[in-house]
């Protein structure tokens, strides 16, 4: 069940969900407005031939920090990570959906591709996996809107929340957009 505009601030006060900064009227009929933050992982495409999932993909991505009044662009066919500005928090009995916003999609933005799941008992920036399906390219600003949260209550409580040790969870608490960490799937422990 998704959770209400009244529902998810009742849901705030009890402790089960946070978001922070909440900044005012993010909270809409359903879902929370999330922010741009300035940080973003471009592919230095000339460095590799492929991409190999079994290496850790660090030297393959290059940080970028926009400043505070700057923006960045996005070119056709693109793709680069990203991430919200608010950090969401939910306790072990909700789920979040991340959806970007109706008005970037028919810019042809696509701001998360697969990644939009937030796991019960998981606190962290929500990464945003950009794609320009334009012909055109686009602009984007820190701070602006970027996409939404909605939230489910869970049938029960889950056992383990998204960080404990025992899931082996890979992006639990981050405040940056992290490149992917599959490579981790491989490792024998």
């Amino acid at each position: 069940m998704i959770l209400s505009d009244r529902d998810i601030k009742k849901s705030m006060r009890d402790g089960h969900i946070d978001v922070k900064p909440l900044l005012p009227n993010s909270i809409q009929p359903a879902s929370v407005d999330l922010h741009l933050d300035s940080k973003f992982l471009f592919f230095k495409n000339g460095k590799h031939t492929f991409i190999d999932v079994k290496e850790p993909l660090d030297d393959l991505m290059e940080m970028v920090d926009v400043k505070k009044d700057g923006y960045i662009v996005i070119h056709p066919n693109e793709f680069i990570l990203g991430n919200t500005l608010e950090t969401v928090s939910v306790d072990k009995t909700i789920a979040g959906r991340l959806e970007g916003k109706s008005s970037l999609a028919r810019l042809g933005l696509l701001v998360h591709v697969t990644g939009g799941y937030l796991d019960p008992g998981n606190s962290t920036t929500l990464t945003l996996e950009f794609h320009n399906v334009n012909n055109l390219p686009i602009k984007l600003y820190p701070g602006m809107k970027i996409a939404q949260m909605s939230f489910m209550t869970m049938s029960s409580e889950c056992e383990r929340g998204y960080g404990d040790k025992k899931l082996g969870s890979k992006y639990y608490g981050k405040n940056k957009p992290v490149a992917s960490q599959i490579y981790k799937d491989f490792i024998k422990k």
